[in-house]
C-alpha cells in the first residue's frame, strides 16, 4: 500500500504543478500549447530547424510550420537560412527573448507555490531526488529535449543538469 500511495500522491502532485504552471504560461503568452515550449527551446537552442522542433514538441511538421508562422507573425520568431542552405534556422527575436524570459518568470513562481512548504534541508533532499528521477527518465535525445522543453536552462547549466549528464554518458557508451 505504501507504493501505490506514493504513486498516487507523485500522480496528484504532478497533475497539479502541470495544471498550474499551464494555467500561468498560457496567461503570461495569451497562448497555450506547445507555444511557450517553443519559445523556451528556441531561446535555448537557436537555430534549430523547424523538424528537429517538431520532434521536441512532439507535434506534425503541418502543426509546426503553423506554430512558427503564428510566432513569426506575432514578432517572436524568425526564419534565417540554414547552415546546408536547404533548411531554415529558428531564431527568437527581441520580443521573443522578452516573452520567453516573462514566460519563465512566470514558471519559476508558480513552482515556488509546490516547495515554499519545505524547510532548507527538505528542498535539498528534493533536488537530489529530483536528479535522480530526471536521470532514470532520460532515455534518448529527443526525451532529453522534450524533459527540458521549458527549463530555465540558464539555473541549470549543462555541466549541473542531471538530464544532460545522462545523455552524455549515454552517447560515450
Amino acid at each position: 500500500m505504501t507504493e501505490e500511495r506514493t504513486l498516487n500522491l507523485l500522480g496528484a502532485l504532478a497533475l497539479s504543478v502541470v495544471d498550474g504552471l499551464e494555467a500561468v504560461v498560457e496567461a503570461s503568452m495569451g497562448h497555450g500549447g506547445e507555444t511557450p515550449a517553443a519559445l523556451v527551446t528556441l531561446g535555448a537552442e537557436p537555430g534549430l530547424s523547424i523538424n528537429t522542433l517538431r520532434q521536441i514538441l512532439n507535434l506534425s511538421h503541418p502543426g509546426t510550420v503553423r506554430l512558427i508562422d503564428r510566432l513569426e507573425a506575432q514578432g517572436l520568431v524568425e526564419r534565417r537560412s540554414g547552415s546546408d542552405g536547404r533548411t531554415l534556422a529558428l531564431f527568437l527575436t527581441d520580443l521573443g527573448y522578452e516573452r520567453r524570459q516573462a514566460t519563465l518568470t512566470e514558471r519559476r513562481q508558480q513552482l515556488k507555490f509546490a516547495v515554499n512548504s519545505l524547510t532548507p534541508d527538505e528542498c535539498e533532499q528534493l533536488t537530489h531526488l529530483l536528479e535522480k528521477m530526471l536521470t532514470a527518465m532520460t532515455t534518448s535525445e529527443l526525451r532529453a529535449f522534450a524533459i527540458c522543453r521549458l527549463c530555465e536552462e540558464e539555473v541549470c547549466p549543462s555541466d549541473r543538469c542531471p538530464v544532460d549528464q545522462q545523455y552524455c554518458r549515454m552517447v560515450s557508451k
